[in-house]
């Protein structure tokens, strides 16, 4: 069953200075199986990376080399959120839009999501969409 990982589930696997358990987990289960991700994935992994950079938490060229690695995997990207409903989830459960956008598809494809994002994983509960369990948490 294909998983909607969020930029939190898989950018410890980038980041040095951050706990890569859970994003080796969820990167498995992607090359296994298969991932869905809205179009807004790939800019926001760009810009957190970017932003990591500046502030020396990651050098251009393991940016580089992640996003290379990342490309590889099965990623599918759905660029067609049902906008009535991102912005319902966003208002109701109190969530930026982006974030609202992984939760839509999540809802829509009914598949698990993958997010160490507090908020992200509370309005999920609530609206009863599964949330990825790495093996460690199984």
């Amino acid at each position: 069953m294909p998983v909607v990982p969020d930029v939190s589930a898989i950018l410890g696997q980038a980041l040095d200075d951050e706990d890569a358990t859970f994003a080796e987990s969820v990167i498995a289960t992607i090359s296994r199986d298969e991932a869905i991700v809205p179009t807004l994935f790939w800019y926001e992994i760009r810009n957190v990376l970017v932003m990591a950079e500046r502030r020396k938490r990651i050098a251009p060229a393991r940016t580089t080399a992640f996003l290379t690695d990342l490309a590889l995997l099965p990623f599918s990207v759905d660029d067609l959120p049902r906008e009535a409903s991102v912005l319902d989830l966003a208002r109701r459960r109190a969530l930026t839009v982006y974030d609202a956008t992984y939760l839509e598809l999540a809802q829509r494809l009914d598949a698990p999501l993958a997010t160490l994002d507090r908020d992200l994983m509370a309005a999920a509960k609530k609206e009863g969409i599964a949330l990825f369990k790495s093996k460690s948490t199984k």
